[in-house]
């Protein structure tokens, strides 16, 4: 088990690993991206990464506090599944309707691996080698998808 100062230090090496990685790939539009702090440029759309002890997961996820616009939002999604899923090369999980750490509602699209520990070194070229193509193919979809989010803003 490690102290909470021992598990920070190795969250942040790794997120941090993670981001020099991907420093040198650029976004799908040919400009640097924060690939770690992904900006969509929709409020409370965010593609985020997760791990910890158990898993890792990759995803959008969707934190509107009305639930009827993140229904909305939702359902654009849906549109553009099969756009997604083409681009990502794989299917992922879809739940309108899911809970935050913190319990906030939220909708979210996820990929998830698993087992995979944030806090073995060991695991950290499988957790890097599922985020990589991932993020990657996620920023090619939102390249063209996020057009069709522009009345919803």
């Amino acid at each position: 088990m490690y102290s909470k100062a021992e598990a920070t230090q190795l969250r942040q090496a790794f997120w941090t690993t993670l981001g020099q990685y991907m420093a040198p790939v650029l976004s799908a539009e040919g400009m640097p991206a924060n690939w770690i702090n992904y900006k969509t440029g929709l409020k409370n759309v965010y593609f985020r990464m997760h791990a910890d002890t158990q898993r890792a997961t990759i995803g959008i996820e969707l934190t509107m506090p009305d639930a009827g616009i993140r229904a909305l939002f939702f359902e654009q999604f849906e549109e553009l599944k099969t756009l997604l899923h083409e681009t990502l090369g794989e299917t992922w999980t879809w739940e309108p309707a899911a809970h935050d750490a913190n319990g906030q509602p939220l909708a979210r699209i996820y990929a998830a691996l698993a087992p995979a520990n944030l806090f073995s070194r060991d695991d950290w070229p499988a957790l890097i080698s599922f985020f990589k193509p991932r993020l990657i193919a996620l920023d090619a979809f939102w390249s063209d998808a996020q057009y069709a989010f522009e009345a919803l803003k």
